[in-house]
């Protein structure tokens, strides 16, 4: 497998915000559960995920603007906007509701991971590694994210 310069810095870019997510959603399962300071480190998780979120959805723009011609790729950029919306209704919440939606975007957004990796959506502007390289880390994110919400009292 030949990875390109913007393949190993798309790399790159998803391993320092997982890292970053992880260290967030730890302080957050850390925090005592009675004290504000739980309150706060779940909402700056949640606010850094939907950050991420939309970044991880909007990757799919940049490949139908790259490929518009190919057929589907007005569906890609819908989906994207669908994941912008759910983020944007996330940060809005209480923390813990905010934390289950975004984990369930994430988990949705493997879901359309793995249909582009199918190829029921468009397929032919991906490296051929991405869409199940993909979807692993949004699952993985998902639970990152949902952590804190198992490790409520």
């Amino acid at each position: 497998m030949d990875l390109t310069d913007a393949d190993l810095a798309l790399i790159l870019a998803c391993v320092v915000m997982a890292l970053a997510l992880i260290r967030l959603s730890l302080a957050a399962s850390r925090a005592d559960p009675a004290a504000a300071d739980r309150l706060v480190a779940e909402l700056r998780l949640a606010q850094f995920a939907a950050l991420m979120l939309v970044l991880t959805a909007g990757v799919y723009v940049g490949f139908a603007l790259a490929h518009g011609s190919s057929p589907g790729s007005g569906l890609d950029v819908a989906l994207a906007v669908g994941f912008l919306v759910l983020a944007s209704v996330a940060i809005t919440q209480e923390p813990g509701h905010a934390l289950t939606l975004l984990a369930l975007g994430f988990a949705g957004h493997a879901v359309v991971d793995l249909l582009h990796g199918a190829g029921t959506l468009p397929s032919n502007a991906l490296p051929n590694w991405y869409a199940t390289a993909c979807a692993i880390y949004d699952v993985g994110i998902a639970g990152v994210c949902y952590l804190p919400i198992v490790r409520r009292p």
